[in-house]
């Protein structure tokens, strides 16, 4: 039942991303330039996923577990530390020089241009990369106790 239920809402995301144009990175990249050819139309996207995030957190989080497992598995730190950061500075540099995010390169995989399979290339490297400094990064903190 839960692969079921991931492939249902992987799909309706999946054409979420292509109906928004999200898939497609010209339309990503004209809303970065804001001095060109400014598209103002991700910000609808963005707040309509938004809204809908935000409906969704409220019905769910108001219900004592999930529906498919045990219990809510959520992060237990809030710190905004320098990894959260340089994560987070990572994914917007990739985002705005590629015009990819992760959610919208796997839909587009479809279409069979090579930027989409180099993205994900890319994508799929650096979370083996990130998953090796941070084993290495435990190692030397535990060798050093």
């Amino acid at each position: 039942m839960k692969l079921i239920a991931t492939y249902l809402i992987s799909l309706i995301f999946g054409v979420g991303i292509a109906l928004s144009g999200m898939a497609n990175p010209a339309k990503v990249l004209n809303f970065f330039d804001i001095a060109g050819s400014w598209d103002p139309s991700l910000i609808f996207v963005m707040g309509g996923a938004l809204i809908t995030t935000f409906i969704g957190y409220k019905l769910v989080f108001g219900r004592a577990a999930p529906l498919l497992e045990e219990k809510f598995s959520l992060p237990t730190s809030s710190a905004i530390d320098a990894r959260l950061v340089g994560g987070s500075a990572v994914f917007g540099i990739g985002w705005g020089i590629a015009g990819f995010c992760p959610g919208g390169a796997l839909p587009a995989l479809g279409t069979g241009r090579w930027e989409v399979f180099a993205f994900t290339a890319a994508l799929i490297a650096g979370i083996f990369l990130a998953k090796f400094i941070q084993s290495a990064a435990t190692r030397r903190s535990a060798s050093a106790t």
